[in-house]
């Protein structure tokens, strides 16, 4: 491989990172800095809590060449049965969490199997069980919101992290959140030096140096801006730590596990790899299976940061997490995208739901913003493409 076509891959890799960044900033300048506030990033980190837990499911579903419609209406039934358990039934909050992740399991077990036992294009299935959904939701609250839901639940979408506050700058500094920052900034650069030992190890190319230190050097720029950010407002948000797991966790199974292997081989040729001897049967079912339960998780944090249960609930959440993935680099056809791609693609539609509504454009403007950053990103992707 040479320098050149090394240079082109990694500023592809990279672009997202400095698409959000420029996004940011542009909206800063718009704004005259509102949302570089404190309260505004800590707000920008919760609303877009449960678009990131959702984008972390669809990318495996994008992987396979297909997607997921349906995720809105699930994330409001599952939100739905702990409202209705909770305040009519006064049942334990924990018992109500489980039955939301069991009704979100068994809709994407009803998924994966019309998908995988008999072949019915998942745009059908997941289009029906959009309708149904949100049908069934609205059957359930009788068009009524339940609420408000106890404190203890919604620790789980809008508390914090116990702090540690020390006088700074005139406020007051959350040594929790500089502590965890610090903690990140380890884990990076651990991260990269284990990364280029790996690819010296098997001889594959290495990014020239000045590459590996800006992208280091700009992803912990990143990291101490919306952590200090925190750290001046209210510490850690709880719904943080949530997401941090969950994309920990699918970035270590879709990287480092057979199970993330089998998925990317499928979407790169589901014929070669079904030769192979891969199960794709299996690989579709648990794959809309695990898009069931990020959508109960997604039902949890989000009616526990609105207090209630809403027939309204998760209204075209699957657009948004769709397009995080998009955004975020996967491509179209399937078999190529990344976690993170999809977490960085979910904050750059967050950024812009963010920005447009504080420098006042109407929801009309920005739906037709967001239908051009998606148009954008998948003819990005197209095109280069046809480049190679």
């Amino acid at each position: 491989m040479d320098k050149k076509k090394t240079v082109n891959i990694n500023m592809k890799q990279y672009g997202m990172i400095l698409a959000l960044i420029v996004v940011f900033l542009i909206f800063a300048a718009m704004t005259g800095g509102k949302n570089m506030s404190p309260a505004n990033i800590n707000n920008l980190i919760m609303q877009n809590s449960y678009i990131v837990i959702l984008a972390v499911g669809m990318l495996l579903c994008v992987l396979t060449g297909n997607i997921d419609l349906g995720v809105g209406s699930i994330v409001a039934v599952c939100g739905a049965v702990v409202g209705i358990m909770i305040v009519d039934h006064k049942t334990s909050m924990w018992i109500a969490i489980l039955a939301a992740l069991a009704i979100g399991t068994l809709s994407g077990m009803f998924v994966g199997f019309f998908v995988s036992k008999l072949s019915i294009p998942p745009f059908i299935v997941t289009l029906a069980t959009m309708l149904m959904g949100r049908g069934l939701t609205y059957t359930l609250l009788k068009a009524q919101t339940k609420g408000p839901l106890p404190a203890d639940y919604t620790y789980i979408g809008a508390g914090f992290l116990p702090t540690v506050k020390i006088p700074f700058g005139g406020g007051t500094l959350d040594l929790v959140s500089i502590t965890a920052a610090l903690i990140a900034f380890a884990f990076i650069i651990l991260s990269e030096i284990r990364s280029i030992q790996t690819k010296k190890k098997y001889d594959f190319p290495v990014n020239p140096l000045w590459q590996t230190i800006a992208k280091v050097g700009v992803i912990m720029v990143i990291v101490w801006f919306f952590f200090y950010k925190l750290a001046r407002y209210n510490g850690i948000p709880f719904v943080l730590v949530v997401m941090g797991v969950l994309v920990a966790l699918y970035h270590f199974i879709t990287s480092k596990t057979v199970a993330g292997r089998q998925i990317y081989a499928l979407g790169g040729n589901a014929k070669a790899a079904r030769l192979s001897g891969i199960n794709t049967e299996k690989v579709f079912f648990w794959v809309y299976t695990n898009m069931g339960i990020m959508c109960a998780i997604a039902g949890i944090v989000l009616s526990a940061r609105n207090a209630s249960a809403t027939p309204k609930a998760g209204d075209q959440f699957e657009l948004d997490a769709i397009a995080a993935c998009y955004i975020g680099g996967a491509a179209t056809s399937g078999g190529i995208g990344t976690i993170i791609g999809a977490v960085v693609g979910a904050f750059i539609m967050g950024i812009l739901n963010n920005g447009m509504s504080l420098y006042g454009w109407s929801t009309d403007i920005q739906k037709i913003v967001k239908g051009a950053v998606l148009l954008g990103a998948v003819m990005v992707d197209l095109l280069s493409k046809r480049k190679k």
